[in-house]
Order: C-alpha cells, then structure tokens, then sequence
C-alpha cells in the first residue's frame, strides 16, 4: 500500500513536473512571438509616420505657401477671351543645399545623380566644398520634390516660393507688361490693374485671342524680315464695343525673364509711339467736308495744280499723274495731296481741328494700359491745315487711329479701345459724333480704294472679305527737317457691306525687297521685288495675307448681328 501510494505521489510529482515543464516552454515562445510582433509593430508604425510626414510634406508646404499667398503675393491670373492663360500665380520649391549639413558627400552625390542624371556634378562638387550654401534645383517639380525629400538628408533646404509666370511667353508682352521683385507692376496691365491683381481672386478676362494674336505676330515677324524693317505694329478691334481682338508691337520681349528694357526700339508701337501717318488721315478730311454737309462725294474741283507753296515750302502731289479735275470721292481714292488740302480749306482750321478732338485722333486718349503717349496740341493754322489733310505736320497714334476708323465706319458712334472684357458693357451706351449718311459714304470710298483699278491697295482686295482701306506713307521728321525713313501705314476695315472690324498695320522704316514676288489679286499674274517703297507695297501686302489668315476664325467665332 504505502509502495503503491508512493509510486502514486512520484508519478503525480511526475506528472507536475512534466505539466510545470509544459508551461515553462510555452511561455518562452509566446514571449519570443510577443517580441517579434511588437518589433514590427514598431517598425511598422514608425514607417508608416514617415510614410505620412512625406506625403503630406509638400501639400503642408503648399498650403502654408498658398495661405503665404493670400496675404501678400497673390496676383490674380489673366485670361484671353478663350481663358487661355496669358499671366498665372504658381507655388515653386527651389531646394538650397547647406553645405556644413552634409555628413557624407559622396552618397548624397550619389542619390542625387539617380534623380538628376543631368546635372553636372562635378561642379556640385566642387560647390559642396567651397561655398557655405548654395541653390541645387529651382522650381523643383512634385515628384522630384517628393524624392528629395525621402532621401531624408539634412542638408537639403527646400523653399517656398510664389512665381508669376507668362505661358505665352513673347505673345502677349507689350499688353501683359511685367512685375518687378516686389511683386509690383512696372508694366502694361500688370501696372494699370497692379490693384485689382493683388486684391481679386477672380481672373481678369481679356478681350484678346490667343490664336488671333499667335497667327497675326507669325506674319508680322515674317515680313518684318522681308522689308527688313526697324519694327511693326497692328491692331484688329470690333468698332461697334472697342474690343480689340489683337494688339502686337515689334520687336517684343519674354516677361518671364524680368529684363530691363531700356531700348527705346522695344516701346509699345501702338499705344507709346506717335507718328506722323501721312495718307491715312484724308479719310478724316474727306469725312469732315461730308459732316459739314460742304461737299458730296461726286462734287467737282476743278484744275487742281501739281503743287502749291505753303510759306516757301512746296507741297507736291505724289503722282504727277493724278487728274487735275476730280470728285471729292476721287481725290480721296487717288490719295490726292492738293485736292485734300482744297478739301480741308473748305472745312477751316477750326473746324477740321475740332473735328480730330472729337474722334479722339488730336486729343488724348484713356486706355487699359498706362503706356500712352501724351498728345500734343497744334495751333492749326493756314500751313497746319494744309499739311494735316494730308497727314503730314501732326502726329498720333495707332490706337488712336484705329479709334478714329472705327467711329467714320460704325455708323459715325464714338466707341472706347479696351482690352477688358468687362468693359464691353460700358461701350453699349452710344454717342453719336457724324451726321447721317457720312459713315456709309466713308466706307464706300475706302472700299474703291482696295478694288478699284485707280486705288493704292490693290494687294489687299481679298476674296470674300470685301476690304477697304487706305493707305499712308510719311517720312519721318529728324532734326528738324524730314528723312527717307518711312512709316508705312494701311488702315482698314471689313466687310464693307456690313462693317465689323477695323485692322491696322504699321511698318517701321521698311526696305524694298528685291527677291519677294507680289502675286495681283486684282489681276492674272505678278511682280517679283518691290517696286516703291511705299505702303501700297509694303504694309498692304502684310494687311491681306495677315487677313487672309484670320478671316475665316472671325467669321466663325466673332461676328455678331448689331
């Protein structure tokens, strides 16, 4: 019994000892497994913080950059009339490198050569050990951004900046403008609107078209190098709301570069430079003498002489073959020098002054942009007269001039150059400035001026668009007496039947182009070189293929029932 018993308590001792030896190993691997888990879970959290930080670093720096912006740098974007952006305020992240935060060059020239293969790292190098800090990527894009910063190094400094960028780069320069470093307009309407940029949130809407303007700048740049001309300019505006569709001046510049443009050759043609426009103004001479209810368009002047003297000076016509017995119509399609004085004596110096001051040619004008030329004020008397009828003596500008087409084509209603969208409303409110009927007279006269065979812009006459227009050719004043630099000039407007559009072109100082072959529209075949240097050869070419081109986008997109 007691045997058996014992046996009994060994075994059970056995028993508890084998069930104490059990628990023990379990223990020790529940521990193990506990551990191991915890070790991930660790890992894993840390990874996944990092994981985190770096996904939210940029957008952390995005908002702190936009809330940067909202307070102090934000300009508000400029569209064209398609929203296209011409001018944009963007984040940008310039990545500095601190040079005494770098614990090991080599494989920090390493990582950045697996991200910038480009770069020449070399001169990284030689960066790194000889100066303090210094600029590795500006305008970082997202991505490259995102694996800078996971290469985790200290030494990469990134920094938060607002850019003002212009996509269309030269396209829109002279009308877009520039900011200066302080965020400033210094420039078109970065200038003019400098206010309204910085407070809106709203994009300021243009009248302008991207596409209009690209087409119109190719061909100007393309004949600007055919006439190897100093500069050029146009303008193309609805003459019904102001609206100008396109505003160009050459030579132009990049906005995004921030130059300083201190050659004159580089000012906005259109709106800063006067000129005196020569031929273009007798379609105000004309146009007044029908306001004054003076002359018709069939009135007769009888034995016009070849030239007069104006206080010693002689004023010649330009062709010796002009009739001496004209209408009033075709003194003014002939481009007549001396009919167009006898035309303006009959207006009167007062009168034919007055008449500019309306239409805005001789008076200053108010526009979007500051860059304006001041206009001077002539004393018209007996020589003034004479000269201005036929646009010589008196200068302006090619806005103004355009404004000045638009009115004697519209109907005779004063209308407001913008390039704002917003003002196409204020235009709606008309003032009539030209009698009944004198609007239709005008054009109908500058129209024989383009498909007449006694016109001078024959090369304009393009099918299906029914131009008319005039021509100006002037030397240009030096020192006090005049040179062979011209400005050549066509001012037109189309269609006739139903007008819409005024489009001007201006060629600074053009050559004859002895290679370039004129294709007649107005007859079979052609002319290779120029044969004048005038704008009947020059400026009216560039008019009707510029036309040409951009007739068939207007006729699609802009026309409009007024």
């Amino acid at each position: 019994m007691n045997k058996y018993k014992s046996n009994l308590i060994i075994e059970d001792n056995e028993n508890d000892f084998i069930y104490e030896k059990k628990k023990t190993g379990l223990n020790i691997q529940f521990n193990r497994v506990a551990f191991i888990f915890f070790i991930f879970f660790i890992i894993h959290i840390i990874y996944s913080i990092h994981l985190i930080k770096l996904g939210t670093r940029y957008s952390s720096v995005e908002k702190t950059n936009n809330s940067l912006i909202n307070e102090k740098l934000y300009r508000a974007d400029i569209v064209d009339i398609n929203g296209n952006y011409l001018a944009k305020t963007v984040n940008s992240i310039d990545i500095g490198l601190k040079t005494s935060d770098v614990i090991n060059p080599k494989k920090l020239l390493l990582s950045l050569n697996v991200i910038f293969p480009d770069k020449n790292f070399d001169e990284i190098e030689k960066k790194i050990k000889q100066k303090n800090f210094f600029y590795f990527e500006k305008k970082v894009s997202v991505e490259n951004y995102e694996k800078l910063m996971k290469l985790g190094d200290k030494s990469l400094k990134p920094e938060e900046k607002v850019l003002r960028i212009y996509p269309q780069k030269n396209l829109f320069s002279h009308i877009i403008g520039q900011i200066d470093n302080d965020n400033v307009g210094i420039s078109g309407l970065e200038k003019s609107l400098n206010d309204t940029l910085l407070k809106s949130r709203k994009p300021v809407r243009l009248t302008v078209d991207k596409d209009l303007q690209f087409l119109i700048r190719e061909e100007l740049i393309k004949y600007q190098e055919i006439f190897n001309s100093k500069g050029s300019a146009s303008i193309l505006m609805d003459i019904h709301n102001g609206n100008i569709l396109s505003l160009i001046s050459l030579p132009d510049f990049d906005p995004n570069q921030r130059q300083q443009l201190t050659d004159t050759n580089y000012i906005n043609r259109v709106t800063k430079g006067t000129y005196e426009l020569g031929s273009v103004f007798k379609a105000f001479t004309f146009a007044s003498a029908l306001n004054e209810k003076l002359i018709k368009p069939e009135t007769e002047f009888f034995d016009l002489p070849k030239s007069i003297n104006c206080y010693g000076f002689p004023i010649r016509e330009y062709d010796n073959e002009i009739p001496s017995n004209l209408t009033a119509e075709q003194i003014f399609v002939r481009s007549g020098n001396i009919g167009s004085v006898r035309i303006a004596q009959k207006v009167g110096s007062e009168k034919f002054k007055l008449f500019l001051e309306n239409l805005g040619i001789l008076s200053d004008i108010q526009f979007d942009i500051e860059e304006v030329a001041p206009q001077k004020n002539y004393n018209f008397g007996k020589c003034k007269l004479a000269t201005a009828s036929f646009g010589h003596g008196v200068a302006t500008t090619i806005l103004q001039l355009a404004k000045g087409y638009a009115i004697l084509s519209n109907g005779g209603y004063d209308v407001k150059p913008t390039l704002i969208q917003e003002n196409t409303e204020k235009n709606k409110k008309k003032k009539k400035l030209l009698n009944k009927g004198v609007s239709e007279q005008v054009v109908s006269a500058l129209r024989k001026i383009v498909n007449t065979e006694e016109g001078t812009a024959k090369f304009a006459d393009v099918e299906y668009f029914e131009i008319g227009g005039k021509t100006g050719t002037a030397d240009q004043p030096k020192d006090g007496a005049y040179s062979d630099a011209k400005i050549n000039t066509f001012a037109s407007i189309f269609p006739t039947s139903s007008p819409q559009y005024v489009f001007i072109v201006m060629l600074d100082t053009p050559q004859k182009a002895k290679d370039y072959y004129y294709k007649y529209r107005h007859k079979k075949g052609g002319w290779k070189g120029t044969l004048y240097n005038t704008a009947g050869w020059t400026s009216v070419e560039v008019a009707g293929k510029i036309i040409d081109k951009v007739g068939p986008i207007l006729a699609t997109k802009y026309i409009e029932i007024n």
